[in-house]
């Protein structure tokens, strides 16, 4: 998840490089000069911009940041930029839809960008996609720059580098594009470290700045030991944090919403509970006051005048959020609520408006989760919910068209046409993925039907009429089917 943030004029320089100008360290690609400086670099990363996106320009100080610091190496690698707005061939010659995106070119071979977005977080996904799984360092001040460039790097010292562990070491290695390894055999580093025999350490620059592995080794037992210490403690959410966050193991978050400045102490009381769920539970805090947040807040059903609040969710198939049953923050609050979850005593807790005075006097019936099992569930009714969301648009173009079906079956009572924001109102017996989502639920029957037919009035009238069963196409219907198939097979 992205978050934008004003960025400050660019100041332009030129630098020998053929004709290709740069700016702040990017190279200035256009239709012109693509090819060329491509099949004349080995190794290029290029960003596919837009002046307007936000997200591209917080993007921008770090991918600058991140190429000065590569020339500064003398490295090979190249970053570069297309202003995909102008360079209308270019995007479409390599599918760009979406800003930013990053391309890696090796070889003038292109592949997809997958590290993170600060300047450290590019730079280390470059270095392992072009160098060595693990840097070799021969000396204690070549492993002490190493720690020094780098939040988190991980340290393997093994006398035999072609040996049995240290070929493991080299694999899990390989599998980390954000973050640094390096291996040593000198006995220098080994005394530097305080290591009398082989084994890896974690050095990071914060928390207790370094864990020993001290498991049997093993691929498995070392990505834990680097998932459960790789994080601070307690990690704020923003835009640099939130892929390390959602792409680790953990997926169970326990989320702190306050206003960051002046809350030192109620940050202290979270961070002394998140030691006991370590490597089980990663414990978040959010900015209440950063308007970026206040979408993420909404999504827990939170206002900013509610806060300081606590949450926790668990990420899966099947999302489930959780709200403890006091507003107490403290650490002992903290800690009872996280491990009631873990000791399975806790339900989810869903978002629900309050039933309308009115839900019935219309045509379509609105639903809240407060009055859906007695409405949808209803045995002695059909009833054709449309779960939407407020800002969709093609619920937008689906409302008169729904607002007609009401209409039509007004006056059946063994019928309900309904609706309900799922923005605002969650359940446990459906989960909505995508607006509008269309279920009907047959009198009579525990089955739940998904609607995928056309959303016209007849089509979904004769579908009410039939009972939830949608009607087979006609013969020029099935080749058009059959079409839309092999279509989707092919891509």
């Amino acid at each position: 998840m992205q978050f934008p943030w004003v960025l400050s004029l660019a100041l332009l320089a030129s630098v020998a490089a053929g004709d290709v100008k740069q700016e702040e360290g990017v190279y200035v690609l256009t239709e012109k000069n693509f090819d060329d400086f491509i099949s004349e670099n080995e190794f290029v990363l290029v960003e596919f911009y837009a002046p307007w996106c936000g997200h591209c320009k917080a993007l921008a100080p770090e991918y600058s940041k991140a190429a000065e610091q590569l020339q500064k190496e003398e490295s090979d690698i190249k970053l570069a930029k297309v202003d995909a707005t102008i360079e209308k061939n270019l995007q479409s010659k390599f599918e760009i839809r979406g800003f930013p995106t990053l391309k890696f070119f090796r070889s003038g071979k292109a592949s997809d960008y997958s590290g993170g977005r600060q300047s450290a977080d590019i730079v280390n996904w470059l270095k392992k996609k072009t160098g060595p799984p693990a840097i070799d360092v021969t000396s204690p001040e070549a492993a002490k720059a190493v720690a020094d460039n780098n939040e988190v790097v991980v340290l393997g010292f093994f006398k035999d580098q072609e040996g049995k562990e240290a070929t493991a070491f080299k694999r899990v290695a390989a599998g980390y594009d954000d973050i640094p390894f390096a291996i040593t055999s000198e006995d220098s580093v080994f005394e530097e470290y305080k290591m009398d025999k082989d084994g890896v350490i974690l050095l990071k620059h914060f928390d207790e700045g370094r864990n020993d592995f001290s498991e049997d080794f093993d691929e498995t037992a070392l990505n834990k030991f680097i998932g459960e210490n790789r994080l601070p403690l307690i990690v704020e959410f923003t835009q640099q944090s939130a892929q390390k966050i959602f792409g680790g193991d953990v997926k169970t978050h326990a989320l702190l919403f306050l206003e960051k400045d002046g809350w030192d102490d109620q940050l202290a009381k979270f961070k002394a509970a998140a030691g006991e769920f370590k490597g089980k539970v990663l414990f978040i805090y959010m900015d209440s006051s950063n308007e970026e947040n206040s979408h993420i807040m909404e999504y827990f059903g939170l206002k900013k005048e509610e806060t300081p609040a606590l949450r926790l969710i668990k990420l899966g198939d099947d999302v489930a959020k959780y709200k403890p049953d006091s507003d107490g923050l403290g650490t002992e609050d903290v800690t009872k609520f996280v491990q009631d979850f873990m000791d399975g005593k806790l339900k989810p807790h869903l978002k629900s408006e309050e039933v309308p005075d009115d839900w019935d006097a219309k045509p379509v019936k609105v639903l809240v989760s407060k009055n859906f099992k007695e409405v949808a569930l209803d045995k002695s009714k059909d009833v054709f919910v449309e779960f939407y969301a407020p800002w969709c648009g093609h619920c937008k173009q689906l409302a008169p068209i729904w607002d007609e079906l009401g209409e039509k079956f007004q006056d059946k009572d063994s019928v309900v046409i309904a609706k309900m924001d799922s923005t605002a109102n969650e359940l446990e017996e459906v989960k909505i993925q995508s607006f509008p989502t269309l279920k009907f639920f047959p009198k009579d029957s525990d089955e739940i039907i998904e609607y995928n037919g056309e959303r016209t009035l007849a089509a979904m009238a004769k579908f009410v009429e039939n009972g939830g069963k949608e009607e087979p196409p006609k013969k020029e219907e099935e080749e058009k089917v059959e079409g839309e198939k092999k279509q989707k097979t092919e891509l």
